[in-house]
């Protein structure tokens, strides 16, 4: 059994689980595709995660509750792993991420007007004839489409460039 104390405690998968709010399912899925490292392992084969990787797994979650993708969490990751970041390159990315948040925002506005829309032609009635319905079906009615209406990103060099340029004239 695993201790269960302070900074030199290990947890077993479930525990860690239990501790962060985090599946385990999830914590499986993310030591796949490389986000967590593997843990190591105790004489009878159990996993044990130690302060580092339960320190990690919590920057994820949190990351993820924020919106990050899974590739913003490597991408922070990498620079975290490798020592060499700047409070600066983090800005540039949480703003970038605000950004995308903003335009996310005025996509799901654009799509709500669409519903209302078409809602509005709906009597409600117990009918199977629903406007809804045949909008959904007929491919001349006009959507926005999320894709379309945001511009095409620069890459990340640039974005981060412009980005910290506007941060700064803010404060100024």
């Amino acid at each position: 059994m695993p201790p269960s104390t302070a900074q030199g405690e290990l947890l077993s998968r479930g525990a860690l689980a239990a501790r962060s709010g985090c599946n385990i399912e999830t914590i499986r899925y993310y030591e796949h595709i490389g986000i967590l490292p593997a843990p190591p392992r105790s004489q009878g084969g159990h996993r044990l995660y130690g302060h580092d990787l339960i320190r990690r797994l919590t920057f994820v979650r949190r990351s993820r509750e924020l919106g990050f993708t899974l590739e913003e969490i490597r991408q922070l990751l990498r620079l975290v792993d490798g020592g060499n970041y700047t409070c600066a390159q983090i800005e540039t990315l949480a703003l970038q991420h605000a950004h995308d948040i903003c335009q996310k925002i005025a996509d799901l506005k654009k799509l709500k007007c669409v519903l209302e829309t078409m809602a509005s032609h709906c009597t409600g009635g117990e009918v199977p004839e629903c406007p809804i319905i045949d909008e959904l079906f007929d491919p001349r009615t006009p959507l926005p489409s999320a894709k379309a209406t945001r511009p095409p990103r620069r890459p990340l060099r640039a974005q981060s460039k412009a980005i910290v340029q506007r941060a700064r004239r803010k404060k100024s």
